[in-house]
């Protein structure tokens, strides 16, 4: 019943209040869609970025990395299962982990990498050597041709 009366009184409204309350109305949405934006850009995509980062990172980890968990414990990964991981913290200690409880990688195991040393002779072709000149000694002020033709006159 009440909006009745509320939609009532609405439709009293003269045309020249409707337009002002429409340029209004456009203000407002402009205003929301800004803070929506700025919401986005400094709260929500920064959050997608770093989730994805931590899967990427739980995705990564295997045998022989160095890891801490969101409780503190220090231990290298001895093994990766779907779920879960396994991490020797002292000489006869293992403890199971679920993988999300890795906060962190702290040094991963070293792999072999190979460099192509094709790459390498083509960027010392590209670098040009360039030398300093050479600094000449300072020579003896020679008689400007002017001066000289000065003397010549007198």
């Amino acid at each position: 019943m009440y909006s009745l009366i509320l939609a009532m009184g609405m439709g009293a409204q003269t045309a020249s209040d409707g337009a002002a309350a429409g340029g209004s109305m456009v203000t407002t949405l402009i205003t929301f869609g800004v803070i929506i934006l700025i919401f986005y850009f400094l709260i929500i995509r920064p959050q997608k970025k770093r989730d994805k980062e931590a899967k990427d990172m739980i995705a990564a980890i295997k045998k022989g990395d160095k890891v801490v968990t969101i409780g503190g414990i220090r231990g290298t990964v001895a093994v990766v299962k779907d779920s879960t991981v396994i991490l020797k913290v002292d000489d006869n200690t293992r403890i199971e982990f679920n993988k999300n409880a890795i906060s962190a990688v702290l040094n991963k195991k070293e792999e072999t990498v190979v460099e192509k040393p094709a790459k390498k002779s083509a960027d010392k072709e590209k670098i040009e050597k360039v030398e300093k000149p050479a600094v000449e000694a300072p020579k003896a002020e020679e008689p400007k041709a002017e001066e000289a033709a000065e003397k010549a006159e007198n």
